[in-house]
């Protein structure tokens, strides 16, 4: 689950982690009070999407007066605010943050991560902050500096004192960031984090060491261990697909292609997706309907893959274990009358009763395709889903 950047900075105040001090505003009204209560000349209007360069769309602007701050926030709020990580299609601002000004003397990077190749998880630092990490990764990578953290150990002085090190850091610069480390390793660890990111972490003026952003993830499979947290989701800005999807317990996510996914078991429908482009094909989802694919939960994914305009077929692939091909095929025919499929449907059902399955589909007055193998059947969808031309 990803949370606003000043959402961020109010848990990383909670940890003792150095923030500027900065009010959310949904309205021009509260952007003006906001700016009152710093009661500074200079303050930042800051666009609060879930997407990083922020920026360079427009979407971060200094501001010197209250006259500024409420034009600013005039221009950026209900701005549509594209970005790199926006797609073309840009997103809608919805609410700012109002941040009091910072002198800055540098800007650096830092994040933490789950590393699984080394099963550790790593703390980054880098002296290009304001830089997109990824480009530094690709260009410079030597720049990023790791130190990986034993889960059961955590995270210690002596690699906070490396890394500071290492970004040029010294005197009372080494025990600021130290501490700022410190802290920001307990927020990712006991929040359940999945990723947490400051972009830029800055060394003011004062040689004091503060986040300057905050980009924040939390693993949606701890959120019982936090269930406050929650309070924090912004629906809004989650794909109404995968936001459906999360209201019927499935896993979906949304691609670029135009062969719709329906398939139980993660790593099957990882499968299936690859052997889509294999065939020539591009998949326009990753949708995993678990255990069950009875016809409630059949229907269900059709209406999260038919909301996606892109999808010209779609490729029922389900193994049946525990539950029956019989009994798949029976939740898919049931599920056909119930929602209006207007595109093809390729289905491939193998494990206990699946020639009992074939039968049922190839009796049934709906038109299925029925494929004999995921080969057959990843043909099948891809041929559909072009019109014949692969």
């Amino acid at each position: 689950m990803k949370i606003h950047e000043y959402q961020a900075k109010d848990l990383f105040r909670s940890y003792g982690v150095t923030v500027p001090e900065g009010y959310p505003a949904f309205s021009v009204k509260e952007a003006l009070e906001a700016y009152d209560k710093l009661n500074t000349e200079t303050v930042v209007v800051k666009a609060q999407i879930h997407a990083g360069g922020r920026g360079k769309g427009g979407g971060v602007k200094l501001a010197h007066s209250r006259l500024e701050v409420e034009e600013l926030t005039n221009k950026i709020l209900g701005m549509n605010l594209v970005t790199h990580q926006t797609g073309s299609e840009g997103k809608e601002v919805q609410r700012l943050l109002i941040e009091e000004g910072v002198n800055i003397q540098r800007e650096l990077y830092a994040g933490i991560v789950l590393d699984r190749a080394a099963r550790q998880y790593v703390f980054m630092v880098s002296t290009e902050g304001g830089v997109e990490i990824e480009k530094v990764a690709a260009e410079t990578p030597e720049k990023i500096i790791k130190e990986w953290i034993n889960p059961e150990n955590g995270f210690t002085e002596k690699q906070g004192e490396k890394l500071a090190v290492k970004l040029g850091l010294a005197n009372g610069q080494i025990s600021s960031a130290v501490d700022i480390f410190t802290s920001l390793w307990n927020v990712f660890s006991e929040l359940n984090c999945s990723l947490l990111e400051i972009n830029p972490l800055v060394v003011t003026s004062q040689e004091q060491v503060i986040a300057l952003d905050a980009k924040m993830n939390l693993d949606s499979n701890g959120l019982f261990r936090h269930k406050e947290l929650l309070e924090l989701r912004d629906k809004s800005e989650e794909d109404p697909a995968e936001l459906l999807a999360s209201q019927y317990n499935l896993n979906y996510i949304n691609l670029d292609g135009n062969v719709g996914c329906m398939v139980n078991g993660a790593g099957l429908a990882m499968a299936t997706m690859d052997i889509i482009k294999l065939t020539g094909g591009e998949p326009a989802n990753f949708l995993d309907v678990g255990g069950v694919a009875n016809a409630e939960t059949v229907a269900n994914g059709f209406k999260i893959i038919l909301s996606d305009p892109n999808v010209k077929s779609i490729l029922i692939n389900i193994f049946g274990g525990i539950v029956r091909c019989d009994r798949v095929a029976q939740g898919v025919i049931h599920a056909m009358d119930t929602v209006n499929v207007t595109i093809p449907v390729v289905v491939r059902l193998e494990g206990t009763n699946a020639k009992e399955a074939a039968e049922l589909l190839n009796n049934s007055s709906l038109e299925f395709l029925v494929a004999t193998s995921l080969q057959d059947a990843a043909e099948k969808a891809v041929s559909a889903a072009t019109g014949g031309h692969q």
